[in-house]
């Protein structure tokens, strides 16, 4: 009777040693969804930092180059989180005998996946994702925005004429009034397309409730959401035009400050 309790007791404390216990980090999610369960906000105060870096009128474009991509880089796994995989064959290396190999099972994204950046400013997103999702196409979307009626203008297509995608994810920095980037995503439903995802840095209020009202069926991940738009359609604060601080044809300050020479204090010393 004595071993049967002893037996007991040594089964108890075994799967007592196996069995999940609750975490105690206080790790959040990195992510809110405001607006649905089709829309992402970071919160992640890492990206918080890169997001002033991206924002400063005093970055070059090196280091806004540098800040884009690993914001991407955050952004792109939490977008591509829905994507599904199969499994796959694989063989590993033996550690005690490299010229011998293990069988395994791996894991193969399961979607043909497509990458939209929309020009220019879309292209510093891209390699980024493709090191993500090194098997995606990349098609690209030429647009502007008449000024006076603030309305896209679209000056190149490079969409191929039979669509060979699943998932595509529209790359664009900064969702302004949302009328380039409504219009690209009707352009890939008409394609056929029948899963897009919005991958953004800053999106207006405005615009990201304009691009759910005409497409409340596309996922949108971002960085985070500002609260005005000007008259002229632009975000505020936004990050100014992110096509000509990523490729150096704007007037860029000073690298290693976070405030324009034109907004700084004044001392004595310098009058």
């Amino acid at each position: 009777m004595d071993e049967k309790k002893s037996e007991d007791n040594e089964s108890s404390a075994s799967a007592a040693t196996t069995t999940s216990m609750a975490s105690p980090s206080k790790v959040e999610a990195n992510f809110v969804a405001p607006l649905g369960p089709n829309v992402h906000v970071s919160r992640h105060p890492v990206l918080a930092h890169k997001l002033s870096v991206l924002r400063s009128s005093s970055t070059v474009p090196s280091s806004f180059r540098a800040a884009l991509r690993e914001i991407t880089f955050h952004l792109g796994y939490e977008a591509t989180s829905t994507l599904t995989t199969r499994d796959v064959p694989i063989t590993v290396p033996s550690s005690s005998d490299p010229s011998t190999h293990v069988d395994a099972t791996g894991k193969k994204i399961r979607e043909r996946v497509a990458l939209i950046p929309v020009l220019r400013s879309g292209l510093g997103m891209v390699e980024p994702m493709l090191e993500l999702v090194n098997g995606a196409t990349v098609h690209h979307i030429g647009m502007y925005k008449n000024k006076s009626n603030l309305m896209p203008v679209q000056y190149y297509n490079r969409l191929p004429k039979v669509c060979g995608v699943d998932v595509a994810y529209v790359l664009d920095p900064l969702i302004a009034t949302s009328n380039t980037v409504t219009s690209v995503v009707g352009m890939l439903k008409k394609w056929g397309v029948s899963e897009i995802h919005v991958l953004s840095v800053i999106a207006s209020k405005t615009g990201l409730s304009e691009l759910l009202k005409r497409h409340p069926d596309v996922h949108v991940t971002l960085g985070v959401i500002d609260d005005m738009l000007s008259d002229e359609g632009d975000v505020l604060p936004g990050l100014g035009d992110a096509g000509d601080r990523l490729f150096g044809t704007g007037e860029i300050g000073e690298e290693d400050e976070l405030v324009h020479v034109s907004k700084r204090k004044r001392t004595m010393s310098d009058l």
